[in-house]
């Protein structure tokens, strides 16, 4: 079994089509479990077998604790930010082995409609690297990830029923 490699730096050349050329797309389905209710009880599975996750609701909304989907949302963003830091210090020449993202996702109200918003906190931790040259590394970082893109920008999002 070979070693696990990071992606290659050539992840950062640009695209120049004009349409979106899709890499990977993750496929999960999720079902309601016990509560018949997607937060309260369900489960989440991917189509490769990969991930499968009992959801439950947080105990700070009445619900037993355990994995949710703040959680999940949180360590994907943490993840693909962490991914694209390394690649932006690779391609500059930096170290950064001790690096560290932790992300708060937040689920609240939404002081505008009254209903429901999520709120995401990213903290950067690069210790050793001067911190103009750290400060440089994760707006270019921002730039680049897709889960940051996606929380500046929206997304595109398509919904239909079968």
């Amino acid at each position: 079994m070979s070693p696990i490699q990071a992606p290659p730096i050539s992840l950062l050349d640009k695209y120049t089509g004009d349409s979106v050329f899709p890499l990977y797309t993750a496929r999960v389905a999720l079902t309601g479990g016990d509560a018949r209710h997607g937060r309260a009880s369900g489960i989440a599975k991917s189509d490769d077998g990969a991930l499968c996750v009992d959801l439950r609701l947080p105990k700070e909304l009445g619900g037993t604790g355990g994995t949710n989907p703040e959680q999940l949302l949180a360590a994907g963003f943490a993840a693909c930010f962490h991914g694209a830091l390394n690649l932006i210090a690779s391609k500059s020449k930096i170290s950064i082995r001790e690096s560290s993202i932790q992300v708060s996702v937040t689920f609240g109200r939404d002081p505008a409609d009254g209903l429901f918003l999520l709120r995401v906190d990213t903290e950067v931790s690069l210790p050793g690297v001067d911190h103009s040259i750290a400060h440089e590394s994760i707006k270019e970082t921002e730039r680049v990830c897709p889960y940051s893109k996606m929380l500046r920008k929206g997304c595109e999002n398509t919904v239909w029923l079968t």
